[in-house]
């Protein structure tokens, strides 16, 4: 057996993970900004103010602002995102080391806030819109496919105070606008996208990892904003198809392996249950083309 002649090996990253920049040309706060690094025997944090007062939560599944509070930047916290590599500054550099190891496929992501720095403007900002254009130009030019995800871990921080981390069917439409720009901006220059990055994380870290949730107001709220994403994603992948046909774009399952505890059938069981509500759910519900 032998990979296809144009079998696209690549790698990935994200742009909270590498670009840096985070308050550089217009780019608004998103979520990931205001969250701090962990350890192994501490959580991340959320860094709010709160009748104007500083504080922190741990970023948990589910957790998000206390009501009243407004994201905000900690001067004594450490923020891995806000220089990371600086891919924003050296993105010519990196992505010519990236095609010397011969990989064909870049998978990043945009940041929403680079391009509508609120999530909710009339219009993007010019800034941000040239950045990823340079940068799928630059990976053109190696022979380098860009893989985009629209969405990954990132939503502005407006827009999730303002909709309670999508709570609200309204982002429905802000995220719809912010991928139709997406799809006729770079028209051309990217053909393959996915929606949303590990949609099923929503529930999966609801019990993984150590976490253990029992609330069921949190499982309410994991499904609610689960459904306006699947709306979301559906309607994004109908307007890219309309746009340009040749368009190719899906989602992105965590697909993370479980064992049972003991060979019991109760535990198998309820490994089982585990599979079909952490992964198989959003799977089945994300099946596009």
């Amino acid at each position: 057996m032998t990979f296809p002649k144009n079998f696209l090996w690549g790698g990935a990253i994200a742009a909270n993970q590498i670009e840096g920049a985070y308050d550089v040309d217009g780019k608004g706060l998103s979520v990931t900004d205001i969250t701090t690094a962990g350890s192994l025997d501490a959580p991340r944090m959320l860094t709010y103010k709160l009748n104007g007062k500083l504080e922190k939560t741990p970023a948990m599944p589910g957790a998000g602002l206390p009501e009243g509070a407004v994201g905000a930047i900690d001067p004594n916290s450490y923020y891995p995102n806000h220089v990371a590599i600086d891919f924003y500054h050296h993105y010519k550099e990196d992505i010519k080391m990236f095609a010397d190891t011969g990989f064909k496929v870049f998978r990043l992501s945009i940041a929403w806030t680079r391009i509508f720095p609120k999530g909710d403007e009339e219009k993007p900002n010019q800034a941000g819109l040239d950045f990823y254009r340079n940068v799928f130009e630059e990976c053109k030019k190696y022979g380098i496919e860009p893989l985009v995800t629209i969405s990954h871990y990132e939503d502005p921080l407006y827009l999730s105070e303002k909709y309670h981390d999508w709570s609200d069917r309204k982002m429905i439409d802000m995220y719809v606008k912010y991928a139709k720009t997406l799809f006729e901006e770079y028209k051309g220059l990217v053909k393959y996208r996915l929606t949303f990055n590990e949609i099923n994380t929503t529930l999966l870290m609801l019990n993984s990892f150590g976490n253990k949730v029992d609330d069921d107001k949190v499982y309410q709220h994991a499904y609610q904003k689960l459904h306006y994403q699947f709306v979301a994603s559906v309607r994004a992948v109908k307007l890219a198809h309309e746009i340009d046909p040749n368009y190719v774009v899906g989602n992105m399952i965590c697909g993370i392996v479980d064992y049972p505890l003991t060979p019991d059938p109760k535990d198998i069981l309820l490994n089982r249950h585990m599979w079909e509500q952490d992964i198989f759910y959003c799977g089945g519900c994300t099946m596009q083309g």
